[in-house]
């Protein structure tokens, strides 16, 4: 059985086949292939997962309008790992790969049409999708152009700076991705979209949190702490006057915040210690007197005395 014929054979040309958004012909190279051997189990798997999107992208023909069939891909590829939550955890790698590189090749045109017909370019909501599906078909160096330009105007959007340090961590440029993924996380670890990053940076540090037997909505606010424990998080920068003024007043809401509603402490607590990392960071490396340094640990303490111990040790 020569390579066009055999089932691996027909397994790679049909994932070559999504990655240039033709999922039909992918289709009908996966069903022959089943025709070789029905209980092979990739291809088994594989045309679930074809035939998911074949009828995901049936619904998006009937969007008119590019922005939101740009959209309905991407909200639909977070739909999707919940149906691979449901039939189980995957081992085929190329497979997700070509199905990354189909919806995100999707979406990407639609985006890219809206941008050519009038759309304006400068928008941040557009430049962010934009580069976000440069990123999912692998293209870094175009993704950071458009996060790059969206971040500019969302200074203060945790899920647009997160985006952009996934392609620096992506690219090796670990500094900048560090300083970034600190900075998403600080202003809000629920806008980060976890399952959008592919950075082993972020990854590895999800895992190490996860390990630890924490679940969302929990373990976004989480990463930041374990972030600074485990040296990840390593690369800080200074705070404008400004930026220390909110960040005091931020602590002091969330200590009240704290007191007041203690059925939210298991998001407010690592939140709130995320915090103190940051105000100890500012103190040491403005040459504070020790003394407030001790006045913050002693209220990460009363928090969590294991991570009291894990910060000074």
């Amino acid at each position: 059985m020569d390579a066009d014929t055999s089932i691996q054979g027909l397994l790679q040309k049909a994932y070559d086949n999504l990655k240039t958004s033709d999922a039909s012909s992918a289709m009908a190279l996966l069903e022959k292939a089943l025709q070789i051997d029905f209980e092979d189990p990739e291809v088994v798997y594989a045309l679930k997962c074809v035939n998911w999107w074949i009828e995901q992208a049936k619904r998006a023909e009937e969007i008119r309008d590019f922005f939101n069939k740009g959209e309905f891909f991407l909200t639909q590829w977070k739909a999707f790992y919940g149906f691979l939550d449901r039939i189980g955890p995957s081992p085929y790698d190329r497979c997700i790969y070509a199905i990354r590189r189909y919806v995100f090749s999707s979406a990407l045109a639609c985006f890219k049409q809206l941008a050519q017909e009038g759309g304006d370019k400068q928008d941040s909501e557009l430049l962010l999708r934009i580069g976000r599906c440069y990123k999912g078909v692998g293209n870094y160096e175009q993704a950071l152009h458009y996060l790059e330009e969206a971040a500019a105007s969302k200074k203060d959007d945790a899920e647009t700076i997160s985006e952009l340090a996934d392609v620096y961590a992506l690219v090796d440029e670990t500094r900048m991705a560090k300083v970034l993924f600190r900075e998403a996380f600080f202003i809000n670890p629920q806008r980060i979209d976890l399952r959008s990053m592919e950075s082993d940076l972020i990854l590895r540090l999800q895992q190490k949190v996860q390990e630890m037997g924490y679940k969302s909505p929990e373990l976004e606010e989480w990463i930041p702490v374990y972030g600074v424990l485990f040296g990840v998080f390593n690369v800080k920068r200074e705070l404008r006057a400004i930026e220390l003024g909110k960040l005091k007043q931020s602590i002091f809401t969330m200590e009240n915040e704290l007191r007041d509603r203690p059925d939210q402490q298991q998001i407010l607590i690592p939140r709130l210690i995320n915090r103190y990392f940051w105000l100890i960071d500012h103190y040491v490396r403005s040459g504070e007197d020790a003394s407030r340094i001790e006045e913050v640990l002693l209220k990460i303490r009363v928090l969590d005395k294991s991570i009291y111990e894990r910060y000074i040790n």
